[in-house]
């Protein structure tokens, strides 16, 4: 009678072994596949902030150009203002 009590305790902490042990199998198939998604995302996320960036950096070149040509508009009609200037000056 022990050895049957026995072996059904060990028969039942084998089987709850098994139902609440670890499948590692399983687990790093559906963690692999969760990484899997993770990285997909966070790739196409870096890939927008690359686009934004490039973006914003072409539109502050732009500013940046039509700022200088509008500060360099003037220059020559100055330099010829001074030149005429310093022309009429009395010697």
């Amino acid at each position: 009678m022990k050895k049957i009590i026995a072996l059904s305790a060990l028969l039942a902490l084998g089987a709850l072994g098994m139902a609440c042990g670890p499948e590692p199998a399983a687990n790093n198939a559906q963690k692999n596949a969760a990484n899997a998604v993770v990285n997909s995302l966070q790739t196409a996320a870096n890939q927008v902030q690359n686009t934004a960036n490039a973006l914003a950096n072409q539109a502050a070149n732009v500013s940046n150009s039509a700022m200088n040509s509008a500060a360099n508009a003037n220059k020559p009609a100055n330099a010829n203002a001074n030149a005429n200037a310093n022309a009429n000056k009395p010697k």
